[in-house]
């Protein structure tokens, strides 16, 4: 079965050329969720807005249910606009405060015009309901609703067209650890129930984890590494995916200054080697493990067992002083991958 959404070589160029993402390819299946992981300025919401038609394209091809989308705009987008949808990170200013709730969750529906006043009230009750809401919500205004209540009904309006793939652009990320737990679990229900897939944005990778199949992530607008989301977000391989493990915040105060230690010993704020142009590794002035080659060379990407490398040191051609042996490295994940899974089955 092919893909639902396919990425291929995106670059998306602003300003002076600069370009918001370089190059990136991915894919989301159907009923897949793929998690988006990077720093603020990754590139991860640029992607997103992309598939949207919100942002232009400047090369690469965005594939959507085998047809090419990625030079059509969002008003010339007409019926397939119903089928890509997205829930923001703050509902409060995705939502009128002059309109009901009611009126809200149905607009997709109100503006093609193809449903009675009488069949949106009663639609409106369903998403309502079906994302934990009462049914007579409809009547009430999102002031009248806490943050957590307000992303529901923002998921409700994104579930109102019966789209194939929801963009979540960091939906869980101004909510409290309770109420996160919570969205998450309802984005998951929703997704078997409907038979959804989700581009899922996010800059925390625990998040991700708990979410997604598979992870890709980002930094500067380019893929540092991609795979299964357990072995990404448990046992990464990339300095940059290190680091951003080790950034999590943890309850224990003992585990939280052993990563604070792991991520000072991954991140070299005083190197002394600088990206030289575009063909650079863009991580390479923050990279505690940077040779010449880095600052040089564009990392192709490697693969080490079922993950996806953009690191010289993982490149058995590359001359980095500090080789890794990729055949090492396989045999090494692999009985990592294994053991972990014993221990999930024990």
């Amino acid at each position: 079965m092919t893909d639902l959404l396919g990425v291929e070589h995106l670059t998306v160029s602003f300003r002076r050329g600069i370009a918001a993402v370089d190059d990136v390819s991915l894919t989301v299946g159907r009923g897949e969720t793929v998690g988006l992981v990077g720093e603020s300025g990754s590139g991860k919401t640029t992607i997103g807005r992309a598939v949207l038609g919100l942002v232009a394209v400047t090369s690469g091809n965005i594939v959507f249910d085998g047809t090419e989308i990625g030079n059509v705009p969002a008003s010339a987008r007409g019926t397939l606009a119903s089928r890509l949808q997205t829930v923001f990170q703050d509902p409060g200013s995705s939502l009128n405060p002059a309109r009901t709730v009611g009126h809200s969750v149905v607009e997709p529906l109100a503006a093609a015009g193809t449903v009675s006043t009488a069949s949106l009230r009663a639609r409106a009750r369903d998403l309502l309901r079906a994302v934990g809401l009462p049914a007579e919500a409809v009547l009430r205004y999102p002031h009248e609703f806490s943050g957590g209540q307000r992303q529901r009904i923002a998921i409700a309006r994104a579930l109102a067209a019966s789209p194939d793939l929801v963009i979540c652009d960091e939906p869980t990320s101004s909510l409290d650890l309770s109420t996160q737990a919570q969205m998450l679990n309802l984005l998951t229900d929703l997704r078997a129930g409907r038979g959804l897939s989700y581009l899922f944005i996010s800059h925390d990778l625990s998040v991700v984890r708990h979410m997604a199949e598979r992870i890709v992530v980002l930094y500067r607008g380019r893929v540092m590494e991609a795979g299964p989301a357990e072995l990404v977000s448990t046992r990464p391989l990339h300095p940059y995916t290190q680091a951003l493990r080790a950034s999590a915040p943890v309850a224990d105060v003992v585990a939280q200054r052993q990563n604070r230690a792991v991520r000072q010993g991954l991140i070299n704020v005083s190197s002394s080697v600088r990206a030289t142009g575009p063909d650079a590794c863009p991580y390479a002035a923050r990279c505690a493990f940077a040779a010449a080659v880095c600052a040089a060379l564009r990392p192709r990407q490697v693969s080490v067992g079922s993950l996806q490398l953009a690191c010289h040191r993982y490149d058995p051609v590359s001359g980095h002083p500090q080789q890794l042996d990729p055949t090492g490295m396989i045999n090494s994940y692999t009985a990592a991958a294994a053991e972990g899974d014993r221990e999930g089955h024990a």
